[in-house]
């Protein structure tokens, strides 16, 4: 995974050139869910804002996805400071354009405190720039990629029989989830006529993908009725997990248009695998060659898996070992989350890693497999439901803090052939509910406190006591 060659950036001086023809543009930011915030401004409001920013109700870092505030008021958005405005600064390299909305122009923001000016605690775009600037500090970038697996259904819209009520939510209403049904049957990963099926949005999906500038390098069925995987092309570390998050956006908006919904929990249905949000992590010089390659095997290695892996590469994989418990909320942030990580359905439940072992948390890839510029960590933890800055951010965090202290790998790969949580597998099991998770995040002296602070666990922590408090309240069929 090397470097990318950069696009010319943007200035402020160039806007009105770049909008002349337009008389609105979209901004966005993203909240604790990964949810993109936004509204739709005129030119002229946006062009007195694009460098200074402008005031956005910070009740977005004060609710949860449906809106509600949290049970527990939080220190970015209370009622003490009125919900406040936080300042939203435009990115200008973010921008694109929508190609379902008439090519409207597309900017991301960020948010900072108007107070300080420093970026908001919980703001995603930001935490992942500020684990970025550790890096800069020894003049190394970094590099990923992410895969998405998720489920597709029929919208009641264009299945409805007499009486029912139209759109997805209100037909879950009223009706058990398994009701609604696939987009289609069967297990049938990686066909080539499934899509055939439904080309019209197999295809728009792809190259809408292209045209916001979220590209997908691989697009397949994946095993399960109705679930396709994307995987999306790498690039440097902040902008992908901006088109992470776009690329879900791409999905719900042109799914809407063929009645399709799409889902992205991390386990949709009971006794079929799950939907995973694998990411992929690699370090590079300034010259955009790959760090975690050795140039050579190294034949005193501890183990064999790690022969043509770096110190530095080592060192991050430590860190991301030994830290991995302490941020399983940001890679495993609802109560479904935990539903995927069981035993026996391909997905990791322990403190794990091997090369080329894909039922481990950590996939190496690395040479023979690849060449050597390709050498990289694959995260398997993460479902498709995790917020893509969040993991980000944790895996950099905990990576560069391997590097600091120059930890050494905790535990032995997994062995091809041996199976996660079994009686060879040395590694620390992973917390089995998001309760669990959050308690082990949040207690004083967590590797997340130490890497994020205190400011940003207590307030991500709490957002998760919301989402524990509402299951414990919650009466299911179950």
């Amino acid at each position: 995974m090397g470097q990318q060659e950069k696009e010319p950036e943007i200035t402020v001086e160039q806007l009105p050139d770049l909008l002349a023809n337009d008389n609105a543009v979209k901004l966005a930011g993203v909240d604790v869910d990964g949810q993109l915030r936004g509204k739709l401004v005129s030119k002229k409001k946006f062009l007195s804002i694009a460098k200074s920013g402008f005031g956005f109700c910070s009740v977005i870092f004060g609710w949860d996805m449906h809106d509600m505030t949290y049970v527990r008021e939080l220190k970015v958005s209370n009622k003490e400071n009125g919900y406040r405005d936080i300042i939203a600064v435009p990115d200008l390299q973010s921008y694109r354009r929508i190609p379902w909305e008439d090519n409207v122009p597309f900017f991301l923001v960020s948010f900072f405190d108007p107070d300080t000016m420093n970026p908001v605690s919980a703001c995603p775009r930001g935490l992942v720039k500020t684990q970025l600037e550790k890096f800069k500090t020894i003049k190394v970038g970094a590099m990923a990629g992410a895969e998405y697996e998720f489920y597709q259904f029929k919208s009641p819209s264009s299945n409805q029989t007499e009486g029912l009520t139209s759109g997805t939510a209100a037909f879950l209403q009223q009706n058990p989830p398994h009701s609604l049904p696939a987009l289609t049957e069967g297990m049938f990963g990686y066909s080539l006529t499934r899509p055939v099926h439904n080309s019209g949005y197999y295809y728009d999906v792809f190259n809408t993908c292209e045209a916001f500038k979220c590209n997908i390098e691989g697009w397949h069925t994946e095993s399960g009725p109705g679930v396709y995987e994307a995987a999306l092309e790498f690039g440097e570390a902040a902008q992908m997990a901006d088109r992470a998050s776009l690329f879900k956006y791409v999905v719900k908006s042109v799914a809407t248009k063929y009645d399709i919904t799409p889902c992205f929990m991390a386990k949709p249905k009971q006794g079929l695998p799950g939907n995973s949000g694998h990411m992929h992590i690699s370090l590079v010089n300034n010259r955009g060659e790959n760090l975690l390659f050795r140039g050579g095997k190294d034949e005193k290695a501890q183990y064999s898996d790690i022969e043509s892996l770096s110190d530095m590469g080592r060192h991050f994989l430590a860190g991301i070992l030994e830290g991995l418990p302490d941020v399983m909320p940001l890679v495993a942030p609802t109560i479904n989350s935990y539903k995927r990580l069981v035993e026996n359905f391909w997905a990791p439940v322990t403190v794990s890693w091997g090369l080329e072992h894909r039922a481990a948390s950590i996939r190496l890839i690395a040479p023979p497999t690849c060449k050597p510029a390709a050498t990289r960590f694959e995260i398997r933890v993460p479902g498709a439901d995790a917020n893509p800055y969040y993991v980000m951010a944790a895996m950099l965090a905990l990576g560069w803090r391997g590097i600091e202290k120059k930890l050494e790998i905790p535990c032995p790969p997994l062995g091809k052939g041996e199976e996660v949580g079994g009686e060879s597998d040395m590694g620390v099991r992973l917390a089995k509910n998001l309760k669990e998770a959050n308690d082990r995040f949040t207690r004083t002296g967590s590797i997340a406190r130490e890497v994020f602070g205190d400011e940003f666990v207590d307030h991500f922590g709490g957002t998760r006591e919301h989402e524990i408090r509402l299951w414990d309240e919650a009466v299911t069929d179950w």
